[in-house]
């Protein structure tokens, strides 16, 4: 006869059900261990379907990518080139883009003070000097001029000459600090759209060395100038047009195309409620024989027709017949009101009151026509053709041109 031990079978299976929980307890551990020591190397070998970033590393620059070829979304290091043709440009040009001051006496004591900032560009190194070309506007009226380099030291200045008309100024300093010189560009081939930098001292020198990027708007752009305040113009200025900011202190500064070339130096911009973006530069080519004359000669040397001229528009049309005696179909051309002993123009038999119509066959409808036949259009030598009417006929003559500084 047996006995039945009615304990045994839950002792039993109460000792299973421990084995089982110390034995899944361990199985655990061991399985964490070995997936935390082989994740690295799962990962190096890109075995997982995904990419895990250890807490503490640094990325440099992540970036979401499409899918090509890997999963979509994944973050990868992307080392970024700062260099580019812009920054190549700016590093070429901008050490020979310096500051210039005007100081003038104030006072009556002859105090002196600065009275304005605007910028000029380095273009030429030579016997131990430096040239710099700037506005004429920029350094009027000064009794004094310093130059601001690009390392903020400031050295005194020259003016060598001035010239109001292409709103143009040559200055000189010494050398010897002078380690880079603008590389001279051309301004013929420009083509609209083309990337353009203006560098310069925008507000003064405290924003000196600024850079601003934009297009060229237009070429060929005429601006008419009115030097006496009389409401009429003297002269049209032919400009380049950018959308890159120009701002007070920017002018004398240069506009650079995307080579690092200066193609025309900064001179103004339309300051207009309505208006944003139109800032305006002489063309280089243009500039460059004035320069020249500026440096050689402390002036520009222009064809001299030795006559004071007024516009036919100036005047009321009643001293067309009364006083100039004029054909009723001629309403447009300049009229002499006075002319200088000696000159081409008295040379050439031309009297008060004639009226000039045409200059070699070109017809002429006022002043600032006149003077731009004069001044581009003919060099100090050239003889030129000028038809008149004097007492209500018409004459030709031929006059023979000079240079003004000889009368």
């Amino acid at each position: 006869m047996g006995y039945i031990n009615e304990d045994y079978d839950n002792r039993r299976k109460n000792g299973s059900r421990g084995g089982y929980f110390i034995a899944s307890l361990v199985g655990a551990i061991l399985g964490a261990l070995i997936i935390i020591f082989t994740i690295p190397t799962l990962l190096k070998y890109d075995v997982l379907p995904y990419n895990l970033i250890p807490k503490g590393t640094t990325i440099e620059q992540a970036s979401e990518v499409p899918n090509q070829g890997g999963v979509p979304g994944t973050a990868q290091t992307v080392n970024v080139n700062i260099s580019s043709a812009v920054t190549d440009a700016v590093s070429k040009v901008s050490d020979a883009v310096v500051g210039v001051i005007n100081i003038q006496e104030t006072g009556f004591w002859q105090d002196t003070s600065e009275v304005g900032t605007g910028s000029g560009v380095i273009y030429k190194k030579e016997n131990g000097k430096a040239f710099i070309v700037t506005n004429h506007h920029v350094i009027a009226g000064a009794s004094n001029v310093e130059v601001s380099l690009s390392d903020g030291e400031r050295v005194p200045a020259k003016v060598l000459g001035s010239d109001e008309l292409m709103d143009l100024a040559v200055i000189q300093i010494d050398a010897a600090k002078v380690k880079t010189v603008a590389e001279i560009g051309t301004s013929n081939n420009l083509v609209v759209g083309e990337p353009v930098l203006a560098i310069g001292n925008p507000l003064g020198l405290q924003f000196s060395g600024s850079v601003t990027q934009g297009i060229i708007s237009g070429v060929e752009r005429t601006i008419p100038q009115d030097f006496n305040k009389d409401g009429i113009p003297d002269w049209q200025s032919e400009v380049l047009q950018t959308d890159a900011a120009i701002n007070p202190g920017n002018s004398g500064g240069a506009l650079v195309n995307i080579e690092g070339q200066v193609i025309g130096i900064n001179s103004m911009k339309i300051a207009e409620q309505a208006v944003e973006g139109i800032g305006l530069a002489i063309p280089i080519d243009s500039a460059i024989p004035v320069i020249e004359d500026l440096e050689k000669f402390g002036e520009v040397r222009r064809p001299f027709m030795g006559v004071g001229l007024r516009s036919l528009n100036e005047i009321p049309s009643y001293h067309w017949q009364e006083t100039l005696k004029l054909p009723k179909n001629v309403e447009k051309g300049v009229f002499i009101v006075s002319v200088m002993p000696n000159s081409p123009a008295s040379v050439a038999g031309l009297k008060e009151l004639d009226v000039i119509v045409e200059l070699d066959g070109k017809p002429i409808v006022d002043v600032l026509e006149l003077r731009k036949h004069l001044y581009i259009d003919k060099e100090i030598g050239d003889s030129m053709e000028v038809t008149y009417y004097r007492d209500g006929k018409k004459f030709t003559t031929t006059m023979k041109l000079t240079q003004e500084e000889t009368y």
